[in-house]
C-alpha cells in the first residue's frame, strides 16, 4: 500500500498551506495546556500537541505528567475543534491515548531507533485506524527511519507521515540536534507521497533559531511544522528555551515566506533550463575528472606496490588536505563541505590503491542492502 498522499488526514488543512502542529512540550496542568493550545490554535495550528510522557535522558527530569494528562490535551481539542497529537513509547501508551480520545500518535526518537519498541507500537496499533507520524532515530540512520515506517505501515496503518527533529550529536554546535538535510531530502526522494513535518523546537533547542529553521524547512517544500507552543515558555516544566509564546508563535508563522514550486513564465523557465543545462555539464565535468583522478591513484598504487611501499604517507596527505581545503575556501565553498569532500576524495584514492596493491578488482559490486518491505514502495 502506497504512503497516503498530502492532505488526508481526516481533517480539513487547506491546500495552499502547511501542516501546522503546535502545543506545549509537556501538559502541566490543565489551565496551562488548555491555554497554550488555545493561544496555538488562533495562531493557526491545524493539529493540537502535548506530551504526556517523556523519555528523559537523566532520571531527576520532569518525564511528564503521564495518564492524568490525557483528558487535559482531549479538552483542549474539543474547545478549540482541532484534532490533538501526542507520543506513545509503549503499547499501554497506546491503549490509554486511543481509550482517552487523543486522534493522532507519534513515535519519538528514542523509541524509533529501537526495532523491538516500535513492533510493540506497531503491534499495539494493528487494526486500529489512527493516523501516526514517526520521528527520526537520535542517530543518523536513514534505514533505520524507514525501517519504523515500514513496521507501522504493515500493521496496518495508511494514514503515515514522518517527523525530522535532527540528530544527536557528541557536541552540539549552535543547534541542539544537527539538521542533516540531506536524509530528509533522501527520504522525500524515496517516498514522494510521504508527508514530512519539520519540527525546528528540537532541531534548534532555541527559540530565536526557530523561524530561521522554519523557513528553511519551507524553503526545501517539507509538508510542515512541528513548533512547540507555551502559554509561559520561561516556566515551563520541559524544554523551556526551544518553546514560543502563541504571540511569538504568530509573528513566527507571519514572517515565513511561502515560495511557489514551479512557475509558468516562460522567460523564467527558459532561463532556469540554460542554468541546469550548465549544472548537468559541470557535474559530468566533475565525474569525469574524479575518474581520471581515480586512474592516476591506481597507477601510484602499482608503483607503490612494485617498491614496497606503504599506501598512505601521512605528511603527504597533511599537506593535500591543508592546501585543497583553502583553495576550495578560495572558490567561494564552506569550510566544512570542502573538508568533507576533500576527505572522501581521499578515502576512494586510498580504496583505489589498496585493492592494486593486494591484487583485488577496484570495480565495487553494489549490493541491494536495504530491506524495504512490501507495504511502502519508492518512486
Amino acid at each position: 500500500m502506497q504512503p497516503i498522499p498530502v492532505r488526508q488526514w481526516g481533517w480539513p488543512i487547506p491546500e495552499n498551506e502547511h501542516i501546522l502542529i503546535a502545543g506545549p512540550c509537556s501538559a502541566e496542568t490543565a489551565e496551562q495546556t488548555l491555554d497554550s493550545c488555545k493561544g496555538a490554535a488562533e495562531r493557526g495550528a491545524h493539529i493540537l500537541r502535548a506530551g504526556i510522557w517523556k523519555p528523559r535522558t537523566r532520571p531527576e527530569a520532569f518525564a511528564g505528567i503521564g495518564e492524568a494528562g490525557l483528558p487535559w490535551i482531549v479538552e483542549a481539542g474539543k474547545v478549540t475543534g482541532k484534532p490533538v497529537a501526542i507520543e506513545v513509547a509503549s503499547a499501554r501508551h497506546v491503549e490509554l491515548a486511543l481509550q482517552a480520545g487523543v486522534d493522532i500518535l507519534w513515535i519519538g526518537a528514542r523509541s524509533t531507533a529501537n526495532p523491538f519498541t516500535v513492533q510493540e507500537l506497531a503491534d499495539a496499533l494493528r487494526g486500529v485506524d489512527v493516523p501516526v507520524f514517526v520521528k527520526n532515530p537520535v542517530n543518523p540512520d536513514l534505514d533505520l527511519w524507514i525501517g519504523a515506517l515500514e513496521r507501522i505501515s504493515m500493521a496496518g496503518i495508511s494514514r503515515l507521515g514522518a517527523i525530522f527533529r535532527g540528530f544527536s550529536v557528541y557536541k552540539p554546535g549552535i543547534y541542539r540536534n544537527a539538521p542533516m538535510w540531506e536524509l530528509p531530502i533522501e527520504l522525500r526522494r524515496q517516498f514522494p507521497t510521504l508527508d514530512i513535518i519539520v519540527d525546528p523546537s528540537h532541531i534548534t533547542g532555541n527559540r530565536s533559531l526557530i523561524g530561521y529553521v522554519a523557513q528553511h524547512a519551507i524553503d526545501l517544500d517539507f509538508n510542515g511544522l512541528m513548533i512547540e507552543t507555551h502559554i509561559d515558555p520561561d516556566h515551563a516544566w520541559s524544554d523551556a528555551a526551544q518553546q514560543l509564546t502563541p504571540d511569538q508563535l504568530g509573528s513566527a508563522l507571519n514572517s515565513l515566506v511561502h515560495r511557489r514550486t514551479s512557475v509558468d513564465d516562460p522567460e523564467f523557465l527558459a532561463n532556469l533550463e540554460a542554468l541546469r543545462y550548465d549544472i548537468d555539464n559541470l557535474d559530468q565535468e566533475i565525474i569525469r575528472s574524479l575518474g581520471q583522478r581515480m586512474e592516476v591513484s591506481r597507477e601510484i598504487g602499482h608503483f607503490k606496490r612494485e617498491n614496497e611501499v606503504t599506501i598512505l604517507q601521512m605528511n603527504r596527505w597533511s599537506n593535500i588536505f591543508e592546501s585543497r581545503v583553502q583553495t576550495a575556501l578560495q572558490a567561494g565553498l564552506s569550510e566544512t563541505f570542502a573538508r568533507d569532500l576533500i576527505q572522501a576524495i581521499h578515502n576512494e584514492s586510498i580504496r583505489q590503491q589498496g585493492g592494486v596493491m593486494n591484487h583485488e578488482t577496484v570495480a565495487v559490486s553494489k549490493a541491494n542492502s536495504s530491506e524495504t518491505g512490501p507495504i511502502l514502495h519508492r518512486s
